[in-house]
C-alpha cells in the first residue's frame, strides 16, 4: 500500500510538474522568439534607415540632383516591390520615386511626417502609423528623414514606404503552431503588423494591445478575452534597440496542452500497470538485487580501469586531504594517493610519499609551498594555473600546468608538463619582437622598449636621440638585381649598423629599407651626429653583392632629440621621419635635426595625400591578381587583389608608394573599400563570362578593422554583386592595434559569422604571435618573404618548419610568400607547407591575364632538370 500511494503521488505530482515545465518553456520560448523577432527587426530597419541615410547624404552632395530610377537601374536601391522609396521637396510635392508618378500626384504637405520634419530638425528617424498610400491605395508605413539644403535649412523628405507585412515576412512558421504569431507595434501602443501560420495577412489576431510598453521587455499570459479568436496565449515583448518599436509574440496554450494530451494518457497508463507490477514485488526485489550485485562489480572494475589508467600515463596525479584546525581553516595537505609519475617528479619513492604533508615535502624551500594556491581551490572548486619548477637534484627545470579539482576526499591534481609547448610559444615570441631577415629587433619590439628608455632618460634628465635611417635608391637595385639581392644588401647593412653602435645603444629593421636606431647615452647633438656621420661613412662602402658585384649605397638619416623634438615615442618617431625626408630632399646621404620649419617637405607629402584622395574617388585606383596555388599539384586555390594606382601623369604607381600614406592619413579605409567593391566586381564579371571561379582574396588594415567598417562593407558587396563566402578570403595583419582592440574583436568575429576565410597576413614581421593566433582561429596564415627568403640556411629551413609544426598543431593551413625558385619549391613541399605564392608561380596580372590563369587551373612552370 505504500508503494501504491508513492506511485500515486508521483504520478499526479508528474503531471503537475510537466504542466509546470510546459508553462516555462512557453515563457522561455515565446520570449526567445520576441527577442528573435526583435534583431530581425532591428537589421531590417537598419538597412531602412541606412538606405534614407545614404539619399540624404547624396542629396546633400548633389544639390538636390537625385533621380531614385537612375539609382535603381544602378542597382544602388534594392529593386523590391514592398519597398518604394521617394522624396519630395519642401513643399511636400514628389520629386523622384522608384515607382512611376505624374504631376497629379498630390502633395503630403498636410501629413503628420511631413509636419513633423518640417518644424523639428531633430526628428531623426519617423515611423509612421499604418495609412493608405496616395498612389497604390494600399495599406503603407512610411519611414522618413527630413532633407537640408546647404544652409542647413528644411528642404523636403526622403521616404520608404513598405507594406506592413514586409515588418513579419521573414517569419519562420515551420515550427509554430497555426494559432501562434508574431507582431509589431510602436511605442505608444499604435499596431503595425502581425502575422500567424494559419493567417497570412499583416491584421493578426490581437483585439487589443496587451503589453506594459514602460518596460523594454516582458512576457505574460493574455486571456482568450484580448484576441478575435477567444484563443489564450502567452505573450512577450521585446523593444527593438535604437528604434521606437516592439517586437512580440504569442504562443497559443490550448495547441500546448493538446500537445500533453499524449503524455497525461501515458502518465496515468503507468499508473495501472505500476499498481499491478506491484503484486511482483517479491521477484522485482531479487531480480534488483542481482542487479545490484553487477553494478558493484562494474563500479570496482572501473576503479581498476582507473588506476591503470592513471599509472600509465606521463601525467603526474595526487590526491590530497586537508588538514583543519579547530576553526576549520586549512592549515595543510596530506598525500592520500598518487600515481608512479607523481612520484617520480618529487624524486621520492610512491611509498614514502604517500602519507607525507606539504609542510614535510617543501619545508626545505628548494620550491615554494603551493598551500595557498591549493586554499584556493578548495574554496572555488577549480583553478588551473601554469608554474616554473626549478631545477631539483638530477630534475632539470620545467614548465608543469596543474589542474585542482575538489572532490569529496579533498583536492585531486593533475600535473602536466609543458615545457616543449613553452619553448615553441618562446621561439614564436622571439620571432614576434625578431626582424627575419637581419635578426634586428623589429617594431614591435620597438614600441614596447622605447617608452621605457624615454623614461629612464626623463628620470635621469639626459638627452635621448633616435636615427631614423632609410637606404637610399634601394628600390633601383631590388629591381635592377632582384629580391635576393636586396635582402642580402639589407642584411649586410644591418651588421654594418651594429657594427657602428655602442653597447647603449639599439638598432632596429621598421620594415623594407628603414632602420631606426635608439641613442639612450648621449651629451648632446654632437653624439648624434657624430654617429650618424659614421652610420653615412660605413653605409658609403661598397657592399659585395649578387654573385660578387660591388654596389655603393647611401642613407638619409632624420635625427630627433628627446626632450627638445617631442615627449613620447610618436613624436618622436615622427618628426625623426620629418627629418629624414628633408635629408633625402636635400640631396640624399647624408643627415638632418628635426626642424620645426621643415614645411616644404610637409607641403609635398600633403599635396601626395590630396592626390591619393582625388584618384580614390574618381577611380583611379585597379586592381591586379597573383594566383596562389597548391604546393603539391600546382592547382590554382586563390588569388589576391593587389591594388596598383594608374596616375594620369606618373603612370603605374606601386603600392610601395602610397599604401603607406594611406595608412597615416587614413585615406587606407576608403581605399580598402574601394578595392572590395571591384573585387566583388571582378568575380561577378568573370561568373557572366563564363570563368570557373576561385576565391579572390582581398588585404583589410588594422585601421580599417578598428574602424568598425569592414564587415558592413564586405556585407553589403557580397549581397550586392550575389557572391558566395566561399569566393571571399580576407588577409588580416595582425598588429597590435588590432589584437588589443574591442571594436577589432568585434569585426573579426563579424566576418566570421559570414562564414567568410581569414588569413594572418605577413606573418614574422614584428605583428604576429602565437598567443594572438590561438585566439583568433583563422583559417591560415601567409609567412611573409623574408622568411622564404631564408630557406637555402639551414637556420632559416629550421624556423620555417618550427613555423609550420605551429599552424598546423592549431589547425591553420600555411602560405609562403614570395616564392621565386625551384629550390624553395622543394624545400616548403619537404616542410608540408600547404600553399604558395610568388613570382615562380606569376606576377600580379590585370583582370584578362588573371582569367586566362584560372583557365588553366594548374601553374607550375616546366622545371627542367
Amino acid at each position: 500500500m505504500l508503494f501504491i500511494g508513492l506511485l500515486w503521488a508521483w504520478v499526479f505530482g508528474t503531471i503537475a510538474q510537466e504542466k509546470a515545465r510546459i508553462d516555462k518553456e512557453m515563457r522561455a520560448s515565446v520570449s526567445a522568439q520576441a527577442k528573435a523577432y526583435a534583431e530581425q527587426l532591428d537589421r531590417t530597419l537598419s538597412q531602412i534607415d541606412y538606405l534614407l541615410l545614404s539619399l540624404k547624404f547624396h542629396w546633400g552632395e548633389t544639390h538636390g540632383n537625385v533621380k531614385l530610377e537612375r539609382q535603381v537601374a544602378a542597382g544602388l536601391i534594392p529593386d523590391e516591390n514592398k519597398l518604394i522609396v521617394s522624396i519630395v521637396d519642401r513643399h511636400g510635392c514628389l520629386v523622384t520615386s522608384t515607382t512611376p508618378f505624374d504631376r497629379k500626384t498630390p502633395c503630403i504637405s498636410k501629413t503628420a511626417h511631413f509636419l513633423e520634419h518640417q518644424r523639428n530638425a531633430n526628428a531623426g528617424l519617423l515611423i509612421s502609423d499604418p495609412l493608405i498610400g496616395m498612389r497604390t491605395k494600399q495599406p503603407k508605413i512610411v519611414l522618413s528623414r527630413r532633407l537640408e539644403d546647404a544652409r542647413g535649412m528644411f528642404d523636403g523628405i526622403v521616404i520608404v514606404a513598405i507594406d506592413p507585412d514586409y515588418l513579419v515576412s521573414f517569419r519562420d512558421a515551420s515550427a509554430a503552431d497555426r494559432d501562434d504569431f508574431i507582431a509589431v507595434r510602436k511605442s505608444d501602443g499604435v499596431f503595425l503588423a502581425a502575422k500567424t501560420p494559419a493567417d497570412k495577412s499583416a491584421r493578426g489576431p490581437m483585439a487589443d494591445s496587451y503589453t506594459d510598453f514602460t518596460r523594454d521587455s516582458g512576457v505574460g499570459i493574455a486571456p482568450k478575452e484580448r484576441f478575435y479568436d477567444h484563443i489564450p496565449r502567452v505573450v512577450a515583448w521585446q523593444k527593438v534597440r535604437g528604434y521606437p518599436v516592439f517586437s512580440m509574440a504569442g504562443m497559443s496554450i490550448p495547441a500546448r496542452n493538446e500537445a500533453f494530451a499524449p503524455r497525461k494518457r501515458e502518465l496515468v497508463m503507468i499508473l495501472a500497470i505500476g499498481t499491478l507490477f506491484l503484486v511482483l514485488l517479491a521477484a522485482a526485489a531479487t531480480l534488483y538485487t542481482r542487479w545490484r550485485n553487477q553494478q558493484r562489480k562494474y563500479r570496482s572494475e572501473v576503479r581498476d580501469a582507473y588506476r591503470i589508467a592513471t599509472e600509465n600515463t606521463q601525467d603526474a596525479f595526487y590526491i590530497l586531504r586537508p588538514v583543519q584546525d579547530a576553526a576549520a581553516n586549512i592549515t595543510d595537505f596530506v598525500i592520500e594517493d598518487c600515481n608512479d609519475q607523481g612520484a617520480v617528479n618529487q624524486g621520492i619513492e610512491r611509498d614514502r610519499l604517500v602519507g607525507m604533508t606539504l609542510s614535510q615535502l617543501y619545508g626545505n624551500g628548494e620550491v615554494a609551498n603551493p598551500l595557498p594556491e591549493f586554499r584556493r581551490a578548495m574554496e572555488v572548486g577549480y583553478l588551473e594555473d601554469e608554474i616554473y619548477v626549478p631545477k631539483r637534484t638530477a630534475h632539470p627545470p620545467r614548465w608543469v600546468q596543474r589542474r585542482m579539482a575538489k572532490t569529496g576526499v579533498g583536492l585531486a591534481i593533475t600535473v602536466k608538463d609543458i615545457s616543449t609547448i613553452k619553448e615553441h610559444e618562446a621561439r614564436l615570441e622571439q620571432l614576434a619582437h625578431t626582424d627575419a631577415l637581419t635578426s634586428l629587433p623589429n617594431r614591435h619590439w620597438l614600441t614596447q622598449y622605447l617608452p621605457r628608455a624615454i623614461e629612464r632618460v626623463q628620470h635621469a634628465h639626459r638627452p635621448l636621440s633616435l636615427l631614423f635611417v632609410d637606404l637610399d635608391d634601394f628600390k633601383l637595385l631590388n629591381d635592377t638585381l632582384g629580391h635576393a639581392a636586396g635582402d642580402e644588401l639589407l642584411s649586410a647593412a644591418a651588421m654594418r649598423l651594429q657594427g657602428v653602435l655602442r653597447p647603449t645603444d639599439s638598432a632596429v629593421r621598421l620594415g623594407g629599407d628603414e632602420f631606426m636606431l635608439v641613442l639612450e647615452s648621449i651629451d648632446g647633438e654632437s653624439d648624434a651626429a657624430t654617429i650618424a656621420n659614421r652610420i653615412i661613412e660605413r653605409l658609403r662602402e661598397p657592399f659585395v653583392v649578387a654573385g660578387g658585384h660591388a654596389h655603393t649605397i647611401k642613407a638619409s638619416i632624420g635625427i630627433s632629440v628627446f626632450p627638445r623634438d617631442g615627449d613620447n615615442m610618436q613624436t618622436l618617431m615622427k618628426n625623426a621621419d620629418i627629418a629624414m625626408y628633408s635629408a633625402k630632399e636635400a640631396g640624399k646621404g647624408g643627415y638632418r635635426f628635426f626642424d620645426a620649419h621643415l614645411s616644404d617637405q610637409l607641403v609635398r607629402r600633403l599635396n601626395w595625400q590630396k592626390e591619393l584622395k582625388h584618384a580614390i574617388e574618381h577611380e583611379e585606383l585597379l586592381l591586379h591578381y597573383q594566383p596562389r596555388v597548391d604546393a603539391v599539384t600546382g592547382e590554382i586555390t586563390s588569388l589576391e587583389a593587389l591594388v596598383r594606382w594608374k596616375h594620369p601623369e606618373h603612370g603605374m604607381v606601386p603600392p610601395d608608394a602610397f599604401i603607406s600614406v594611406a595608412e597615416e592619413t587614413g585615406l587606407i579605409v576608403p581605399l580598402g573599400e574601394q578595392v572590395i567593391h571591384q573585387a566583388c566586381r571582378q568575380l561577378a564579371q568573370w561568373r557572366r563570362d563564363g570563368i570557373p571561379l576561385v576565391p579572390v582574396a582581398v588585404n583589410v588594415s588594422a585601421r580599417q578593422i578598428n574602424g568598425g567598417s569592414v564587415s558592413s562593407t564586405v556585407h553589403y558587396c557580397m549581397k550586392a554583386y550575389a557572391i558566395e563566402p566561399a569566393l571571399l578570403e580576407i588577409e588580416i595583419t595582425e598588429s597590435e592595434t588590432v589584437a588589443g582592440s574591442k571594436i577589432a574583436a568585434e569585426e573579426i568575429a563579424a566576418l566570421q559569422r559570414m562564414e567568410l576565410s581569414l588569413y594572418v597576413d605577413d606573418f614574422g614581421t614584428g605583428y604576429s604571435s602565437l598567443s594572438q593566433l590561438q585566439h583568433l582561429d583563422m583559417q591560415g596564415l601567409k609567412v611573409d618573404r623574408a622568411f622564404t627568403s631564408q630557406l637555402a640556411k639551414p637556420s632559416g629551413v629550421e624556423l620555417f618548419r618550427a613555423i609550420v609544426s605551429m599552424a598546423h598543431a592549431i589547425d591553420m593551413l600555411v602560405v609562403a610568400e614570395g616564392v621565386e625558385t625551384v629550390e624553395q619549391l622543394h624545400t616548403l613541399q619537404a616542410l608540408g607547407c600547404n600553399e604558395i605564392q610568388g613570382y615562380f608561380i606569376s606576377k600580379p596580372v590585370p583582370p584578362d591575364n588573371a582569367a586566362a590563369l584560372i583557365q588553366r587551373k594548374k601553374l607550375f612552370p616546366a622545371i627542367r632538370p
